[in-house]
């Protein structure tokens, strides 16, 4: 393998590294919103009890419980995409060792196989919670539907 072989088979990972951060950062940003929306939802169900709204809380509860569901999902995008990564960046490290041992081609390759399939597992992972999340907000809809429907005095039970 010459150098410039060499250099070749390096900018090749490379270039998923600089996609999957691309990635990483449109997952994080979707995962911040759905912590924010958990936080929410917590101090409204806390002030639902507070109030005695024994129906606002049950309601919340739903809500959280979908909200985590859908957090999971996108944990779990984060985690196998970040493990792509690591593996990406492994995979340059043993191209750069087959100056010296050319087994370490044979590794570079299946770390590299590896580290893609870790990657389309956190796509299915991300393209999952996306579908569901236009869901998540219809059930949001009719639950503050819901809510507005209320009589007052089944609010103050």
């Amino acid at each position: 393998m010459t150098q410039l072989e060499l250099f070749q088979a390096f900018v090749a990972p490379a270039i998923f590294i600089s996609a999957a951060g691309l990635l990483l950062l449109s997952i994080n940003t979707r995962l911040m919103g759905i912590v924010t929306r958990l936080r929410v939802f917590h101090k409204e169900k806390h002030l639902a009890v507070i109030a005695g709204k024994r129906q606002d809380v049950l309601i919340l509860k739903g809500q959280i419980e979908s909200i985590q569901y859908r957090a999971s999902k996108i944990k779990n995008a984060f985690f196998y995409t970040l493990l792509g990564i690591i593996g990406t960046m492994i995979t340059c490290l043993m191209l750069g060792l087959t100056l010296y041992a050319q087994q370490a081609l044979v590794v570079a390759v299946l770390i590299f196989v590896l580290s893609v399939l870790s990657m389309l597992v956190g796509m299915i992972f991300y393209v999952s919670e996306v579908a569901i999340s236009l869901s998540s907000e219809k059930q949001e809809e009719q639950l503050y539907d819901l809510i507005d429907a209320m009589p007052e005095s089944i609010d103050e039970n």
